[in-house]
């Protein structure tokens, strides 16, 4: 099993390259689909995650949490749907999440400016100077809502794999060069990077369970073993465990939680 992620600026042919290279690898191919889901299992309108999974937090949302909820649902979502199978995913910040499992390819796919604008006037009939602007108003959108909930700037090429120029070698030229990539040993799913993936989804079930009410947690799993972060206080922590155990009484693989407050996350926590 390998995952592949495909992260892109916007009109750098993004989709495009995921949707060849599932259909080389016979792969699914998935983006939206994790947004429905999300919205089926917690109730919650899709118009509403995919404005909050699009947009930068504005001040309300960091004061009461909306936008973290919804996040957490998403990746929640995200998760579980890419624990078992073979998968190419498109979308914002899907490397991001999966950033600690080893069989997972993370890709940049980027586009020089003037093939950008040159796809944005021929679907929509602009002037090149109102295509570059909003090419340049949407990238900014997207870097903005990453630093504010992963605090990392999609920009950073060592967050990926491979960082590939489509305007430079073509569509299906990056295409062979991922599933060459999915083929090396590195990149197969391993016992190890198999507990690494099923841990994410437990940590991020149970905070898709506790979020609505302690909007600032974040929470990691190792082997099972559940580890909550929170704010200082004792009572505050009893709180979240007892929230925490509520939303994992119906995980798999989960052996006991336990909560560290005032203590800070390490960097694999959601």
């Amino acid at each position: 099993m390998t995952v592949v992620t495909i992260s892109r600026g916007s009109y750098s042919m993004g989709k495009v390259v995921a949707d060849k290279l599932a259909a080389r690898l016979k792969y699914s191919c998935v983006s939206r689909e994790v947004l429905l889901r999300a919205s089926d299992r917690f109730n919650i309108p899709e118009i509403a995650l995919e404005h909050a999974i699009k947009d930068a937090p504005s001040l309300l949302d960091r004061i009461t949490g909306g936008k973290q909820s919804y996040l957490a649902y998403a990746q929640s979502a995200l998760a579980q749907h890419v624990q078992k199978d073979d998968v190419v995913y498109h979308g914002l910040a899907g490397h991001l999440l999966l950033r600690h499992v080893g069989h997972v390819v993370k890709v940049r796919v980027v586009a020089d400016q003037h093939t950008r604008v040159e796809i944005v006037r021929k679907r929509d009939g602009l002037s090149a100077e109102a295509a570059e602007a909003m090419i340049v108003r949407l990238d900014n959108e997207r870097r903005k809502w990453t630093r504010s909930l992963y605090h990392l700037d999609p920009w950073d090429p060592t967050l990926y794999d491979m960082l590939l120029n489509v305007s430079r070698f073509g569509v299906d030229g990056v295409v062979a060069m991922i599933a060459r990539a999915v083929e090396m040993k590195q990149f197969h799913a391993t016992k190890d990077s198999q507990r690494q993936m099923d841990d994410l989804v437990i940590a991020c079930r149970v905070k898709a369970g506790v979020v609505d009410h302690f909007h600032d947690v974040r929470v990691a799993s190792h082997n099972g073993n559940v580890l909550v972060y929170c704010a200082a206080g004792d009572r505050h922590a009893l709180k979240v465990k007892r929230a925490a155990q509520s939303a994992a009484k119906e995980l798999e693989g989960v052996n006991n939680i336990e909560v560290h407050a005032g203590v800070p996350a390490p960097e694999e926590a959601v």
